[in-house]
């Protein structure tokens, strides 16, 4: 059994949680399976504003998909939750990724 299948029967057996979501969405991308890693990603997100991990992968995985202005924001706010948890070095890697984002929306890509 994959980690993918262990952690959906987890969540098909009512263990949802931001963490969970958070495993999924890293797994799926790892399977570069975007349309359902963003699908976690933005549930985990959703349940919890703060975890900025999750707003990092969130993120990295939109920007993945091609929609670096949604990536901006998603980065916007995984920068805001680090900051105010006093974790400086997310909120720098996440202003590096925003900015490749944002490059790559100028450059129309």
């Amino acid at each position: 059994m994959s980690i993918i299948d262990n952690l959906e029967t987890m969540l098909a057996h009512g263990q949802d949680s931001a963490l969970l979501r958070y495993g999924l969405g890293n797994e799926y991308l790892k399977a570069d399976r975007l349309d359902v890693a963003l699908e976690h990603l933005a549930e985990a997100v959703r349940m919890e504003p703060g975890y900025s991990a999750a707003w990092k992968l969130y993120g990295k995985a939109l920007a993945a998909a091609g929609r670096h202005e949604e990536a901006m924001k998603a980065f916007d706010h995984g920068i805001a939750a680090a900051e105010s948890k006093g974790d400086v070095q997310a909120a720098k890697e996440m202003r590096v990724f925003r900015t490749r984002s944002q490059r790559a929306l100028e450059a129309g890509s």
